[in-house]
């Protein structure tokens, strides 16, 4: 157990926190008994340090297959009577989302609290979805925390809404706000959880149609609960003096509060559903009203439509009049736009390109990432034919950049599988579909029996590298559990993908390249889908547990002919080429060999 896992568990005096971190004491303090997820950035924190502290503290944790059965997990942990806490980055609630409409109508019995990280600016993401309106649309009580504390805060106050108002409670966050470090204050740890037994109502909890009709208007009379209880949240408050007035929520609060001056501030905490009459007293006892907000004019549009209805005419600026953007996240460079309407205090200026030029650092895949083999092989393979490579949600999306280009198409987790289905059925051209293991078990497994009942010509690569990489190397199907006090046993691809109805079935490691490349040349000849397991532990991995055994390789200035083969069509990152002549740096290679595979000429070989 880490330092930070056992600092958390500290049952007084205060913390410097992450923002996860801290949503994870919240729940510690809250009770909380059951907690599931399935790992994405910018939330994987939360799920770290529960994992490390979930024993210790009387916690059922797991990683789930997906965020759908996290959510069901959680659901029916809440529904028996213990509270029970799911999070996931913002797209993994489209996934929840089927579990999650129905869970709001039936309601809970203990608390449930679902956090959707959001990622404003696509950091790690493939989109900035603003899950606020999740909430709006799901009919569900949302908290915003702006700082580490408040998340921590807000974490033990979701759940006691969700057992006041019998339902789930969004706790949302963003990116700077879950990665964001500051000094938490620490309450008592409560543990003083009896032991419960699910009761049975099915007129409440079977979800038939006449069974949800019933719910649908119990819901309607939650939420006007919930509409009292935001009137009266602490998390609702207002700060400085002004005719100005300035309402906002999240980390935009945290600019606002620090660059704009003479200006009275509305900071909303509880914001769904939001507090209509303090609002309408706020924006009427002023001459302007700004609303700074991330991504969507959420808070806006509610605050148009409450001044609409009660006939208040003070203008109201933000989105809807072009004086802040609405996509990507804010900076204090935000602010500036506001300048004609409010005093805003100096901003730092900004390292611009005028100031200082960097080199541009895109992100690649790890020297010895065996990802890179696979690809190399796979294109070798194909030869000079044409293919469309279907990719998908991982550390291996990195493919797409050069030399490799393996990347054509992707949308969201698993959508490689089902993709490759639809090229493969109006084209004539080969179709590659490459997906994770932790992705494979996420959502791949219904596009390959899709495949094989529709007869989908195409080839599936699973890249199995061991774990869940690019989120934190989080445990997944494949790899098996050990921890929580629980151990389990992975799950074998070839039997899985047998059991699917696949018929061609193999395993390869990529760094053996010339077996791979005739794995996967034997797979593009046979006629329906065929599926190449790649299996070689990340090296990542490997190091984080002191399992690593690097074998540096050196070039032969003699023997190498300055064909540059190794570095145009393999570009692992440690070799580079420093005045004509290749050179591998020895702090970066791991000794996997496959760049010396590479070589036409053997020039590569191990440091002797």
């Amino acid at each position: 157990m880490s330092d930070c896992s056992v600092a958390v568990l500290k049952a007084e005096g205060a913390l410097l926190l992450l923002g996860n971190e801290a949503v994870a004491r919240g729940c510690l303090e809250a009770g909380v008994k059951v907690a599931a997820t399935y790992p994405g950035t910018p939330s994987s924190e939360v799920g770290t340090t529960l994992e490390r502290v979930a024993d210790k503290a009387g916690i059922y944790f797991e990683y789930s297959v997906n965020e759908k059965v996290a959510m069901e997990v959680c659901g029916a942990a809440a529904a028996s009577g213990f509270r029970a806490f799911t999070f996931m980055k913002h797209v993994g609630l489209n996934v929840a989302s089927d579990a999650l409409m129905t869970l709001i109508y039936s309601g809970t019995r203990a608390g449930l609290v679902v956090m959707s990280a959001d990622d404003p600016s696509c950091h790690s993401s493939q989109n900035e979805q603003d899950n606020r309106l999740f909430a709006k649309f799901a009919m569900m009580p949302m908290l915003e925390p702006s700082t580490p504390r408040e998340a921590k805060e807000m974490t033990v106050e979701a759940f006691r809404l969700s057992e006041d108002l019998e339902m789930p409670v969004l706790l949302r966050t963003t990116t700077r706000v879950s990665h964001a470090r500051g000094i938490v204050p620490l309450a008592p740890l409560r543990s003083d959880v009896p032991p419960r037994r699910f009761e049975k109502d099915p007129g409440r909890f079977v979800t038939i149609p006449a069974n949800a009709r019933a719910n649908r208007l119990k819901l309607i009379a939650r939420m006007k609960k919930a509409l009292e209880l935001s009137e009266l949240s602490p998390f609702n408050f207002t700060s400085g003096r002004g005719k100005v007035g300035v309402i906002t929520s999240g980390i935009a609060y945290t600019y606002a509060a620090e660059f704009l001056g003479e200006a009275e501030i509305l900071k909303l905490g509880f914001t769904n559903p939001p507090p209509e009459k303090r609002i309408a007293d706020f924006v009427s006892r002023k001459e302007s009203v700004i609303v700074v907000e991330e991504l969507e004019p959420y808070l806006e549009d509610e605050v148009l439509r409450i001044a609409k209805e009660r006939g208040i005419a003070t203008p109201i600026y933000g989105k809807r009049t072009g004086h802040l953007p609405r996509a990507f996240e804010f900076s204090p460079d935000t602010v500036l736009g506001l300048r004609s309407l409010v005093k805003v205090k100096d901003v730092p200026e900004a390292l611009g390109p005028s100031s200082l030029r960097l080199p541009s650092r895109p992100p690649v895949l790890c020297a010895g990432c065996p990802h890179r083999a696979t690809y190399y092989a796979v294109k070798l393979a194909l030869g000079k034919r044409e293919a469309v490579f279907s990719s998908d949600v991982g550390c291996y999306s990195l493919g797409i950049q050069p030399p490799l280009h393996t990347a054509d198409f992707l949308l969201c987790m698993g959508s490689s599988v089902g993709a490759a289905g639809g090229v493969s059925q109006v084209t004539d051209q080969k179709v590659v579909a490459f997906i994770g293991d932790s992705t494979f078990f996420h959502a791949g497994v219904p596009g390959l029996i899709n495949a094989v009942f529709n007869d989908h010509p195409f080839l599936l690569v699973i890249l199995d590298n061991g774990t869940t990489a690019m989120t934190g190397h989080q445990p997944n199907p494949a790899t098996g559990r050990d921890f929580g006090g629980k151990r389990t046993e992975g799950v074998d691809f070839e039997a899985l993908v047998r059991g699917c109805g696949v018929h061609f079935v193999r395993t390869t490691d990529p760094f053996d390249i010339k077996k791979t490349k005739e794995t996967v040349r034997e797979a593009l000849e046979f006629e329906g889908v065929s599926v190449v397991v790649a299996k070689h532990p990340c090296p990542l991995l490997l190091r984080k547990g002191k399992r690593l055994e690097t074998f540096p390789h050196n070039i032969d200035q003699e023997k190498c002919v300055r064909c540059y083969t190794c570095v145009r069509k393999f570009s692992c990152p440690a070799l580079s080429i420093k005045e004509e002549a290749v050179s591998i740096d020895p702090s970066l290679c791991i000794g996997c060999g496959c760049c010396a595979q590479v070589c036409p000429k053997g020039a590569i070989g191990v440091v002797r």
